[in-house]
């Protein structure tokens, strides 16, 4: 059901191919357009399992109104601003923050000491979805039949939205390709991932490709890395950490990771369309998201490169050979053809994969070191 509520949400985005995201979700045309009627009619309460209970009642009582914010409070553990935004979405009339806080303070829920500041820190966002999507692994942990859970997150920098929340047995490249390969299949390609510099993603500074960046730059999908030591850099993805963390996993053991997926399904759907959220106003993320245009190609597209560029393969060490220098762009393009072009200084020269530069040839110097591109 969740399922059905994200493609409707998404459904109403402008400049939304109808077509093509019924087909991403797995379904008929004729079965999207019988959802979207339904819940044009009866909102949620027209899809088949949800409850029929009207959201609004105008003289609902105000022992009423505190049922609805402790349960909220049980059920989230969210403060009073998400209460209260989340119960004015759904009608219940205007309320102040200072009254929610003061139902949770009586029913002894919270207590009465001052919240935590943060000083002024500096914030980007990308202007619009899919510009840029976020990508780690959370910290890994035990589950009740001691196999070991590693979560994958990923996030669009633009919206919030959690585009993945993969309960994984393992950090290895294949594991992430084959995760991010569904999550493309669902929402399109976006034009640049972010991610730190350790496995399955960059080595170090002079590996920073591996196989799976390699993969992710041939469907035409630039590549960062933050700043090492600097995970601020990568700061909407940690924060979404921390409410996973304090709203799913503390203080709680679950059984497998079957189980544990199921758990991060529904809370993937509630951070998305149901849990407020302070950076967007207190609006759902689901709000500002809508999917990319560029769907995902099953095959790889050719690598094509111009009339005038100068290629060279790839050797197994990482390195190719330029007028009688030793050039080094990583590993992991081993057997491919990279290109060299004249860059807008004389006697430097880019390499390109693809569209994407890699590195950078200076003639000028003894030693040349690849050159990071973000």
């Amino acid at each position: 059901m969740t399922l059905r509520q994200e493609f409707l949400a998404l459904a109403q985005q402008r400049g939304v191919n109808f077509s093509q995201l019924c087909q991403r979700f797995g379904i008929s045309r004729k079965t999207g357009y019988k959802w979207r009627r339904r819940y044009r009619e009866k909102g949620v309460t027209g899809l088949a399992d949800l409850s029929r209970r009207p959201q609004h009642s105008p003289r609902r009582s105000q022992p009423a109104i505190e049922e609805k914010v402790l349960a909220i409070r049980d059920q989230y553990g969210w403060g009073a601003r998400k209460i209260k935004a989340c119960l004015e979405r759904v009608g219940e009339g205007s309320l102040a923050k200072s009254t929610v806080h003061a139902i949770l303070l009586r029913h002894e829920r919270v207590t009465n000491a001052p919240e935590n500041t943060v000083g002024a820190y500096q914030r980007f966002e990308k202007e619009r979805p899919n510009q840029l999507w976020q990508m780690d692994f959370k910290g890994h942990f035990s589950l009740g039949n001691q196999e070991r859970c590693h979560p994958l997150t990923v996030l669009d920098d633009h919206s919030r939205y959690a585009l993945c929340l993969q309960a994984c047995r393992n950090e290895r490249g294949s594991t992430v390709q084959q995760q991010l390969t569904a999550t493309f299949r669902r929402y399109g390609l976006p034009e640049r991932m972010l991610m730190d510099n350790g496995p399955p993603w960059g080595n170090d500074l002079l590996h920073r490709f591996t196989p799976l960046t390699v993969w992710l730059l041939r469907l035409g999908v630039a590549v960062s890395h933050g700043r090492p030591y600097h995970p601020q850099t990568q700061g909407k993805d940690e924060r979404f950490h921390r409410s996973l963390k304090v709203e799913v996993l503390a203080q709680r053991v679950f059984a497998d990771l079957d189980y544990m997926q199921s758990r991060f399904d529904d809370w993937r759907h509630c951070y998305n369309h149901v849990r407020p959220h302070e950076a967007l106003d207190m609006q759902v993320p689901a709000s500002r998201y809508e999917p990319s245009p560029r769907s995902f190609p099953e095959q790889l597209p050719p690598i094509e490169y111009g009339t005038i560029d100068k290629l060279r393969k790839v050797q197994p060490d990482g390195k190719i050979s330029f007028r009688r220098r030793e050039v080094h762009v990583g590993k992991a393009f081993h057997g491919y053809a990279v290109a060299l072009r004249p860059s807008t200084d004389d006697g430097v020269y880019d390499v390109y994969f693809a569209t994407h530069r890699i590195a950078q040839v200076d003639l000028r110097q003894p030693r040349n070191r690849p050159v990071a591109d973000h």
